[in-house]
């Protein structure tokens, strides 16, 4: 007899044949292991309480007697409403069952009844869910997601065979020290426990052991991956440290206290043998280019080269000029190379050329960073900003580019600390949450529809004072889909009320690059006054001029990308305003509304919007690197995530964790579902 291992497919199981094979992978349930930790969404606690012990809309079970003939009301072609009163104890309980007329069959004055229902405390009544049996009475039991093929009752049976079965080779991951240490249940107990409890309280347990086994495998994955990393592919930068202040010190301003913390951070990293793999995430406006910048003076000094990629040519050419006044008084040659470099033969020859010998020392550009004829003379660092708008293959062919380079990557989209840990968790995080001196705070207004007119007439008022404006709509063009404002129809109004006052221009992502290079430039020119514009202006621009951003059917936004468009303005040394025109219905989409208007903090905001939305749409489902945990919520369970984030990093830390015989299991987990499975980067 083959031996039973949980990788065994639910094939081998009795009365699971093909057509129940494709209804369980469905599911996301291939093997026994994917199986037994298919847990129950929610439990029922039918057991009979008194009604003393209710609370109001509170699920419970009632048992009585029948003390009324029961009626059956119908209104509409299948809808119906069955009622009769239930004598329980000395108290009379209406009960209703909606939609289910055949219940009234098997009913009768004094007979014996339990219902399962929710029920109503200022009423006494009790909305039916379904009569129970004498037996079931006292069940507490868990309610699976379930499929038109599958119901939850023959998945449950099929659970209750493979743990019968396959119970006996159930491995204990989560060390014992650490059981003990968090009082927690072996494996094989927690599973069954989550799956045929017995009691809340005996759930509750094996609950918080599974939350907490789900979260430590994970980080122990990323944990180990980045232990790896950084421990067997390090290069040590010896920059000139006396240079580097020299620099620091010439600059026209003085860091922040946060910059100023994030710079030793990375300079750590850069003097020691280690890989660097930091995220450095700060607000719109909070300074990580001049942190970026240090660390590539540092690198310079090192005699090493620097590539800053970046996802837009206007961001590209932005950044790169940005870096020429930075090193105006030191001797950095600073290049771009974009798609539109590639054109001019004879520069882009000579770029090449001069980047393969040595003689540029910082390069800034998009993708064409990457192609194959790019050969650098010694890369010694990456920074790459907005790094979640660059694929997992396209960093590592940049860094393929060096000889094991520091990466620095780079994010203005605050990431709260929950996603940090799940999201980010294999990479060092550094974060600037401070922003610079004498930086004004952009105010924010919400108008309705109605109000239109007015938010208009104040963006003419601000424009009078010769500074520029940003309107922004969710489409492109008309949709007979969604009531909304769209911004060709936005373009062409505003072209025609501010006909021979204002200059009005249109962007949007359907447009080829070079034009939109060419608007963004006419708009940085103050050739245009009014940019009318989709999302895609979100990220990068910096257009100092331009103190007013109004957007329109705000509501339909993310918070974290209201943030982000708010971000476009506030650049310069003028007042700076955000007008949201929104007619929100729901009390979320109020609430939202509200945050805006109320906080410039990003770390707020995007709190906030994790706590709205979820993890996977704030950063995107396939951007956000966050796992579909099947029991643990990284928000409402951050406690635990952060507990077991830091005991797999000491974990993981210790000399022998590979060998160590107490920690063979989860050496062994990690090695078949993680790390020959995620790509590290």
């Amino acid at each position: 007899m083959e031996m039973l291992k949980l990788s065994d497919s639910i094939g081998v199981l009795k009365g699971v044949g093909p057509k129940k094979i494709t209804a369980f992978n469905k599911l996301g349930i291939n093997t026994i292991a994917d199986l037994l930790t298919y847990y129950p969404f929610r439990y029922d606690d039918i057991r009979e309480k008194k009604i003393s012990e209710i609370a109001d809309q509170e699920k419970v079970t009632l048992k009585g007697k029948i003390s009324t003939l029961p009626v059956l009301t119908r209104f509409g072609r299948y809808k119906s409403r069955l009622n009769f009163k239930l004598l329980v104890d000395h108290d009379i309980v209406n009960v209703t069952f909606f939609n289910q007329p055949y219940l009234m069959k098997n009913m009768e004055i004094g007979q014996e009844l339990a219902v399962y229902g929710k029920y109503d405390l200022a009423r006494q009544s009790l909305t039916g869910i379904k009569i129970l049996t004498q037996q079931a009475t006292d069940d507490f039991v868990g309610v699976y997601r379930a499929s038109k093929e599958l119901n939850a009752a023959k998945i449950k049976k099929v659970i209750d065979q493979a743990y019968q079965t396959y119970q006996g080779v159930i491995t204990d991951l989560i060390p014992e020290t650490l059981r003990q240490k968090y009082q927690l249940l072996p494996r094989a107990v927690m599973i069954r426990d989550l799956h045929f409890p017995n009691s809340p309280a005996q759930n509750d347990l094996a609950r918080r052991t599974a939350i907490f086994e789900e979260f430590f495998l994970f980080q122990a994955g990323l944990q180990s991956l980045k232990q790896k990393e950084r421990t067997q592919t390090g290069r040590l930068i010896a920059y000139d440290n006396q240079v580097l202040k020299q620099f620091i010190a010439s600059l026209p301003f003085e860091l922040t206290g946060a910059q100023k913390r994030v710079v030793n951070e990375i300079c750590y990293d850069l003097h020691h043998p280690i890989h660097m793999n930091r995220l450095l995430q700060g607000d719109v406006g909070s300074g990580k280019t001049i942190v970026a910048a240090i660390a590539m003076y540092a690198a310079k000094t090192a005699g090493l080269q620097s590539a800053l990629m970046v996802p837009t040519e206007i961001l590209a050419q932005q950044h790169a000029e940005k870096l020429v006044e930075i090193f105006a008084d030191f001797d950095v040659n600073v290049a771009l190379l974009t798609s539109t470099t590639a054109k001019k033969a004879k520069q882009r020859r000579t770029l090449l050329e001069n980047l393969a010998n040595g003689e540029i020392d910082i390069v800034v550009g998009t993708q064409a960073l990457i192609q194959d004829p790019v050969i650098f003379h010694d890369l010694g660092l990456v920074v790459i900003d907005e790094q979640h708008r660059f694929g997992v293959q396209q960093r590592q062919i940049l860094r393929n580019k060096g000889d094991r380079p520091d990466l620095l990557a780079m994010t203005a989209t605050p990431i709260p600390r929950t996603l940090a840990i799940t999201a980010y968790g294999e990479m060092d995080v550094s974060v600037i949450n401070e922003l610079p001196k004498g930086r004004k705070p952009i105010q924010t207004s919400l108008y309705s529809k109605k109000q239109f007119s007015q938010a208009l007439n104040f963006m003419q008022a601000e424009l009078k004072k010769g500074t520029q404006a940003y309107v922004i709509s969710p489409l492109i063009a008309e949709s007979e889909m969604l009531d909304l404002q769209n911004a060709q129809d936005v373009y062409e109004n505003l072209k025609k009320h501010f006909a021979g006052q204002y200059q009005v221009g249109i962007l949007h992502g359907q447009m080829p690059a070079e034009e939109k290079d060419a608007v963004m430039q006419a708009f940085k020119d103050h050739q245009l006054d009014i940019l009318v514009s989709t999302t895609v202006i979100e990220v990068g621009v910096d257009v100092p001029n331009a103190t007013v951003m109004l957007i329109l059917d705000a509501d339909r936004f993310g918070l974290a990308q209201l943030h982000q468009l708010r971000g476009r303005v506030g650049r310069g040394q003028q007042s700076s305003y955000c007008i949201l025109v929104a007619d929100p219905k729901s009390e979320y989409g109020k609430a939202r509304m509200q945050t805006m208007v109320m906080t410039n903090d990003g770390f707020v905001i995007a709190q906030k919007d994790l706590e709205l939305r979820g993890p996977g749409d704030v950063l995107g489902r396939k951007q956000s690197g966050i796992p579909d945990f099947r029991i643990g919520d990284p928000v409402k369970d951050l406690a635990i995530l952060q507990v077991a984030q830091q005991e797999a990093q000491q974990l993981v830390k210790e000399a022998d964790f590979y060998e160590n015989p107490a920690y063979q299991a989860l050496v062994k987990y990690l090695q078949e579902n993680i790390i020959t499975t995620q790509n590290f980067d």
